[in-house]
């Protein structure tokens, strides 16, 4: 193989793991903050996932089902950076351990850090056990989704390259 070839090769290599990246991550904002929908609707938790858009859109179709939706898109869409984030930063600790604490870190920084930016939401000494616990099991399973999924994808992809190399030396 050429070292042009082998260029190409590393970069569809990387442009195709960069997209899975992103398809987890915008997957992974979408599917649990649908699951939190359906908890918030059980009454398991105070936090809709609308309360994203409370501080910024106006009208009442923000507090229906159709409010909701839209803030599950925009959600896949912030979880797109956090699965860049999770990538750049952690993604060679296939360890689930690690992702847990990736998801607790996240349910801090939202519920302490970016508290203030959401009116709806009130602050963790306010909040019942039940949406305390139920949002810390989310996140921290979103954590595992998102981290375990693109650490899986990185070395997978690092075992293919060990693979090729070796048949390249052969």
């Amino acid at each position: 193989m050429t070292e042009e070839q082998e260029h190409q090769s590393q970069n569809s290599k990387e442009t195709s793991y960069m997209l899975k990246t992103v398809s987890i991550g915008f997957v992974g904002g979408v599917f649990w903050s649908f699951l939190n929908y359906i908890a918030y609707l059980f009454h398991f938790t105070e936090i809709s996932p609308n309360v994203i858009l409370q501080p910024w859109a106006l009208g009442e179709w923000k507090e229906k089902a159709m409010g909701n939706f839209v803030s599950m898109i925009i959600l896949g869409i912030i979880s797109i950076v956090v699965a860049i984030l999770y990538q750049v930063t952690l993604k060679n600790y296939m360890r689930v351990w690690i992702s847990m604490l990736f998801g607790l870190v996240l349910w801090v920084l939202v519920f302490y850090v970016l508290n203030p930016l959401f009116p709806d939401i009130k602050t963790v000494s306010e909040l019942d056990k039940n949406t305390i616990i139920t949002s810390i099991c989310f996140y921290i399973l979103y954590g595992v989704f998102v981290g375990y999924s693109i650490s899986f994808e990185a070395s997978a992809l690092n075992l293919k390259d060990s693979d090729q190399a070796t048949v390249n030396e052969e």
